[in-house]
């Protein structure tokens, strides 16, 4: 569907030819001509964004700010001011505005602002389907996905939830098994029961036996009283078995028995005691692998092996790591009562290249570890990790290819020449966009206009979009 934009101006020449132009781009667009105006075309008909100006008569565009956030905190808002309104823009952004536009407008930086809050809105929007499609924990659950791998993950889950199948839940350290299974368990019909977790990797040999199945007064040294086990624990409800290929065959018995016939014997005891416990169990190993090794039962194996969902890893599901990222910004930056409020292109640029071999929880500390060091409203890539942004220093430091044109000798040349020269390859690489060749070279647009002017260019070089 076509997006749905209000603008909101008191100049009416202004506010057609926002109108117009936000026409011709594919938009679905409205003008109001003041803010009371705006809330009444706002409370008959939804909007994907609005715009609107600062300065106005009667209701200016921070208290349309405040209606529109009131009415639906999701819609974005874009404020317009002039120069001379840049601290009022601030406020609004303290206020929830999404973003902040100079006049005279640069259409050019209008439509990547609009683009740019539309698809983070998409985004959401997206998410947040996907995590209703399984039920309400899984907001709290914090599986957050709209890539292919993880929308078949979602999927599969979906349909594992309502049922009292075992579960196995595969894949790298960090990529969220334990969250699916806190989700499983949230939508199945033991949600009103206990989830009972167990990481079998954090206990030795001789006390998980005890800790899953409980164990006699007197079983063993130091055994001075009965206790109950973790699956007595979670009767009635869901045991999550994180890391179960560090279980070793010994107790691997004792769990096959409990899968098969739904009993249990404590340690030291001499009679089965009843449990109704539905099993999900998690691995970062290769079960089938470890198997033919001798490493774990095999007859165990596939009665784990019911359904499997495979997590997969961060670098398979790149798409997913903006929206990661900014899931964790706005959490740590709440958390430690910072204002920062997005990334860096730089930033964002050593996420999407590095490998994540410590998937979404290397991921998030990275991101918490940024948000601790930044200083202003971005996240640079100076503030990353050393292993996350060498990804960007790596691509920078790239040996040029082949083919590629020798920089030239600058020695002796004007500087004049040079910038001229600069300028114009410049835009020639940003194929005549004059905002983009204005941002990478570091000058405001109205400064290229006055130099292309002078060399003679610019009525002969017009811009591209």
């Amino acid at each position: 569907m076509r997006p749905r934009i209000l603008v909101v101006d008191d100049d009416p020449g202004h506010l057609s030819m926002l109108t117009t132009v936000l026409s011709g781009w594919g938009y679905l667009v409205e003008g109001a001509a003041n803010g009371a105006a705006a809330l009444a075309a706002l409370r008959k008909n939804p909007r994907d964004l609005v715009l609107t100006d600062v300065r106005m008569a009667g209701m200016d565009g921070i208290e349309v700010l405040k209606a529109v956030k009131d009415y639906n905190p999701a819609v974005p808002v874009l404020i317009m001011t002039a120069y001379s309104s840049v601290e009022t823009a601030v406020d609004a952004l303290k206020a929830g505005a999404y973003d902040y536009l100079i006049k005279p407008l640069d259409l050019d930086v209008l439509r990547l602002t609009m683009d740019r809050a539309l698809d983070h809105l998409r985004l959401r929007t997206e998410n947040r389907a996907l995590r209703e499609r399984l039920g309400r924990e899984f907001t709290s659950s914090e599986i957050i996905g709209q890539s292919p791998p993880m929308r078949e993950l979602l999927d599969m889950a979906a349909m594992a939830a309502p049922t009292e199948a075992t579960v196995l839940i595969t894949g790298e350290s960090g990529t969220g098994k334990e969250l699916v299974a806190r989700a499983i368990h949230a939508n199945s019909p033991r949600k009103n029961g206990p989830l009972v977790t167990v990481n079998c990797a954090a206990l030795p040999e001789t006390l998980l036996e005890s800790e899953l199945f409980g164990h006699e007064k007197g079983a063993f040294t130091g055994a001075d009283r009965r206790r109950e086990g973790r699956f007595m624990t979670a009767d009635k409800g869901t045991i999550f078995l994180d890391e179960i290929g560090e279980m070793s065959p010994a107790t691997q018995v004792k769990l096959l028995r409990v899968i098969q016939e739904r009993e249990i014997e404590r340690v030291g005891g001499d009679r089965p005691i009843g449990v109704d416990v539905r099993i999900l169990a998690a691995t970062n190993r290769d079960l089938k692998k470890e198997v033919a090794e001798g490493g774990f039962r095999e007859d165990l194996y596939y009665r784990l092996n019911v359904l499997v969902l495979s997590m997969p890893p961060l670098r398979r599901r790149r798409e997913d790591i903006p929206l990661l990222a900014r899931h964790f910004l706005e959490k740590f930056a709440k958390k430690n009562r910072k204002t920062v409020r997005d990334f860096s292109p730089g930033a964002m640029e050593a996420f999407l290249r590095h490998d994540w071999p410590g998937n979404v929880r290397e991921l998030e500390n990275a991101v918490e570890r940024g948000v601790i060091l930044a200083i202003g409203e971005y996240l640079t890539e100076r503030e990353l990790p050393p292993g996350v942004a060498a990804a960007l220093a790596a691509q920078a430091t790239l040996p040029a290819p082949p083919d590629a044109v020798a920089p030239p000798d600058l020695a002796g040349q004007a500087l004049e020449d040079i910038e001229q020269r600069a300028i114009l390859a410049t835009l020639k690489e940003t194929g005549g966009n004059k905002s983009e060749a204005a941002r990478v070279l570091g000058i405001t647009r109205a400064t290229l206009h006055k130099k292309l002017k002078k060399y003679g260019e610019e009525e002969s070089r017009p811009e591209e979009c």
